[in-house]
């Protein structure tokens, strides 16, 4: 996984850039009617139940458009929420409250859109000891706040990126000649290049799950649309030798049976392409 510091030149990139798109030469709607020396208050009201994300990203928002702005928060990021609710006041200029609402809007209703779905899965696995991953099915420019809205609604963070966690799926497999191949290959580029990355294999069926088993060296086998009796069985297979991660097309009526298989993940791309933004308005006070 990255670190904490670039995951922070991730969010401090997503905020320069949007506010590159959103502002531009200047929000001229504002600085047409609005004085400079004008001071105001607004509320970030909900309208909507689940679970509100990315309090954290406005508060760097409004650092980051004008240092002075000041922020009462009421509600933090991972806590239930319901309509009416009001999570933060902002008060400072009324043309850099005007000039972050959009972001922190769009924002935040799309982040607590995926924590509720996450929390909403993790909630369905209690009493395993599985766990709920996202996936890099994210939107494009706006991956650290999406990975970040899984982790406020309780679930975990797969590999980031392309570079910090080697995958091996099928068209790997299949263009490097066969599972094997593609295993040892990949040790061998990672000792050329004295990289430490972990290495994910991804199997079609019990067959490639032994075929991965014979080389030592993987982190994690991707048991990638098995069914549930097949699951059980390459679990059994498996052991301790690495962890195990189940995915395809697992959605809230099967999550809980591929869990009671034993599986430590459960990888979803829908916890982040499938959601509809939760109901935020900033209203002025």
């Amino acid at each position: 996984m990255i670190s904490e510091e670039q995951f922070q030149k991730e969010i401090k990139l997503i905020i320069e850039n949007a506010i590159r798109e959103d502002v531009g030469d200047g929000d001229h709607s504002s600085l047409a009617c609005i004085p400079d020396s004008a001071q105001g208050k607004a509320k970030l009201l909900v309208k909507d139940d689940g679970i509100i994300a990315g309090v954290a990203f406005a508060k760097q928002v409004f650092g980051y458009v004008d240092n002075e702005m000041e922020i009462e928060t009421l509600i933090e990021d991972g806590q239930e929420v319901k309509y009416g609710d009001i999570v933060f006041y902002i008060k400072g200029s009324s043309q850099s409250i005007l000039k972050a609402e959009r972001l922190v809007l769009n924002a935040m209703q799309r982040m607590s859109a995926i924590a509720t779905k996450t929390s909403g899965f993790v909630s369905l696995l209690t009493g395993t000891d599985t766990k709920i991953l996202d996936t890099r099915k994210t939107t494009p420019g706006i991956r650290a706040l999406e990975k970040w809205a899984v982790k406020i609604g309780g679930g975990e963070n797969h590999r980031f990126a392309l570079y910090d966690m080697i995958m091996l799926k099928d068209n790997h497999i299949d263009f490097a000649g066969g599972i094997t191949k593609a295993i040892t290959k990949t040790q061998d580029y990672l000792k050329e290049r004295n990289r430490d990355l972990k290495i994910i294999v991804e199997a079609r069926d019990l067959d490639e799950v032994n075929e991965i088993l014979k080389t030592k060296g993987v982190y994690r086998i991707l048991l990638d649309n098995f069914n549930h009796e097949d699951t059980r069985k390459a679990v059994d297979v498996i052991g301790n030798t690495c962890l195990t991660e189940s995915s395809g097309g697992i959605n809230e009526k099967t999550i809980r049976e591929y869990a009671n298989c034993g599986v430590n993940y459960i990888s979803s791309g829908a916890l982040t392409h499938s959601v509809y933004n939760m109901d935020l308005s900033l209203k002025a006070v």
